[in-house]
């Protein structure tokens, strides 16, 4: 038998850590276990059921905890996680736009999601404009054909900020559906919802999972919203299995303790590589000097633990090879700092026209801050300036 622990909590104000070690547990009352158990099975009893589970259904208990406790802390009616968070990202546009349609995205999209748009929306016959990150350059490409925009804030990887609650005002005007990709930022640094956003999209894979060990996404939104976007889930088949589900939720109880921690070192860094002289320049909403602070400080409880910096006359590959601590790796958000070439990993599928369109040249370097002491951090990248 089992207690959903949200019922208990219904109706109180609870704040985000506490949101995000309790919301979403199932309670096993027969052993008195206070994390949700794993269901391994794939089939599921039918006969006097309401609703019959199937993981590809999107709705066994494990798939149901983690989705609850993104949504309670995305501030939304309901959540869905997937098996990636391009998974999750593309169910949401297709949803949403279809033949004869036109979707607004940034310039500045992960690699990923412009790369999609690029390759795909013509064989589903949806027309796409791509974008420079500024709400007006957003709203002046809206057509009547524009049924979903897509942004993201900040940007991976060069933390441009976009003002969200400007297009989300005019989007609800001209009925036209927004999704954000809230990845950098965390629910625990920005909760676009309450800015007017109608679908925040995660890859899970990153902060939420946050130990390098998972791939997964997250889709929150409202009741209404899910039910298209589930609609077509349930027919692409993109679903998260128990196992992963349950160590996902593990992983988001110190979301908030892990994020505010990264967050704290991330602006450490960057004011220590914004002094250095062989230091072209550092990308980081924190800095004051940065174009998006201002926007970024209204719309942002936190400036968040990515950042990213190009190097002045020195080799960017060696200067990798030389970190001690810091890891050459793709992905981000997890305890580990790790830091990659976007030109050579997230953004590998542009051409290098595009790439060079929108900023991302051969010697920007992405930096993800774990959970080391900010001084060794700033100690090995000293390091290996000075050999690099």
């Amino acid at each position: 038998m089992l207690a959903v622990l949200n019922e208990k909590t219904k109706g109180k104000k609870m704040k985000i850590n506490t949101i995000a070690i309790h919301k979403g547990t199932l309670r096993d009352k027969t052993t008195g276990g206070v994390n949700t158990p794993v269901y391994t099975s794939s089939a599921y009893a039918y006969i006097n059921r309401e609703d019959t589970f199937y993981p590809r259904y999107f709705n066994t208990p494990n798939q149901d905890a983690v989705a609850k406790k993104i949504a309670a802390l995305e501030h939304a009616e309901t959540g869905l996680v997937f098996s990636s968070g391009m998974g999750a990202m593309s169910t949401a546009i297709l949803a949403f736009a279809g033949t004869g349609d036109h979707v607004v995205m940034l310039d500045a999209l992960y690699g990923g999601t412009h790369y999609f748009a690029t390759q795909w929306f013509s064989h589903f016959g949806i027309d796409c404009t791509f974008t420079k990150t500024t709400a007006e350059d957003v709203i002046n490409q809206v057509t009547s054909k524009t049924k979903v925009i897509v942004i993201e804030s900040p940007t991976n990887p060069l933390l441009a900020v976009v003002d969200i609650e400007k297009i989300a005002r005019f989007a609800r005007q001209e009925k036209i559906t927004t999704i954000i990709d809230n990845t950098f930022a965390s629910p625990v640094n920005q909760t676009p919802l309450d800015l007017g956003i109608d679908i925040v999209v995660h890859s899970g894979t990153k902060y939420l999972g946050g130990h390098s060990d998972l791939c997964c996404g997250m889709v929150a939104c409202s009741g209404e919203k899910l039910e298209k976007i589930l609609s077509l889930a349930r027919g692409l088949g993109p679903s998260l299995d128990p196992r992963s589900c349950y160590l996902l939720e593990r992983s988001m109880k110190t979301l908030v303790l892990r994020v505010t921690a990264q967050t704290r070192t991330a602006m450490e860094v960057a004011n220590f590589l914004e002094s250095r002289p062989d230091i072209a320049a550092v990308y980081y909403p924190g800095l004051e000097c940065f174009k998006g602070h201002e926007i970024a400080k209204r719309q942002m409880t936190g400036f968040g633990a990515m950042l990213s910096f190009e190097i002045k006359d020195k080799d960017p590959d060696r200067f990798i090879e030389e970190l001690k601590i810091i890891s050459p790796a793709v992905s981000l958000g997890g305890v580990e700092s790790t830091i990659c070439s976007p030109s050579l990993t997230s953004h590998a599928k542009m051409s290098s026209t595009e790439r060079l369109r929108i900023g991302v040249t051969d010697s920007l370097l992405r930096l993800s801050i774990g959970l080391e002491d900010a001084d060794d951090l700033k100690q090995d990248l000293d390091a290996a300036l000075k050999k690099g």
